[in-house]
Formats: C-alpha cells, sequence, structure tokens
C-alpha cells in the first residue's frame, strides 16, 4: 500500500456565491511517480448554475491546463518544469478563480491509476 493525496476539482461560476460543482480529481503518489487529473464536464448543471455567464471553452481550457502541468516537460510551462511534489502543491493551493480545488486528502492505494478513476466516479461523476 502507498500513500497518495488527492484533490477535488470545482468550477466556481460566480466566486463571490462560493457555490460549486466538482468537475475532476487531481492525485499524487510519490511511490509510483504519479500525479495525474481527469475531468468531466457536466455542461447542463454547470448551465443551470451558472447562467449564461459561464464560458465553457474557458473552462475547458483552465482543465486542461491542469493535464498538462501533470505532465510535467515543456507543454507544462514554468510550474511543468518543477518536481511532481512541487506540482501538486501549486495546483492544490487556494485560489479564487472559476476553477478551484477542494482542501487536499490522504489516503492509501495500491494503484494509483486505478485510484483517480475509482474516485472521479465516486466524486464527479
Amino acid at each position: 500500500m502507498h500513500l497518495f493525496e488527492y484533490a477535488v476539482l470545482r468550477v466556481v461560476p460566480r466566486v463571490e456565491r462560493e457555490e460549486f460543482i466538482n468537475v475532476g480529481v487531481i492525485v499524487y503518489c510519490a511511490a509510483q511517480g504519479f500525479l495525474q487529473t481527469r475531468f468531466a464536464l457536466p455542461e447542463a448543471r454547470l448551465q443551470a448554475l451558472a447562467g449564461d455567464g459561464l464560458d465553457l471553452t474557458d473552462v475547458t481550457a483552465r482543465l486542461r491546463a491542469f493535464e498538462q502541468i501533470c505532465r510535467g516537460r515543456q507543454e507544462g510551462g514554468t510550474i511543468g518544469q518543477l518536481p511532481p511534489a512541487s506540482r501538486f502543491r501549486w495546483l492544490t493551493a487556494t485560489r479564487s478563480t472559476v476553477v478551484q480545488t477542494s482542501a487536499v486528502h490522504p489516503g492509501r492505494c495500491e494503484d494509483a491509476a486505478a485510484t483517480l478513476l475509482r474516485l472521479l466516479s465516486q466524486l464527479v461523476l
């Protein structure tokens, strides 16, 4: 069993109202060298919460940036060049934007990739 950490990705259409919909999960497991995120946008639910003021193309681009940073390398920009632990901390830092993360939670797993899919199913889908 390996220690892992995760956070839930949330779309917060109006930051001042603090209402959100869970849209993804990011998982970091140092022992397995694993840092990945998965997301699914429930467009109808987001439009119901946000009305016409939410640009789904922009939200998708922001979530794709999370994926790029997780992958690292040059496509992840300056942050993508950091070690995986630093990238995870940067991605899960508190922010006041349309895409935010929950608090970081710990757990134990045998397979981080399977855990990511299980958490996505339980917390988002």
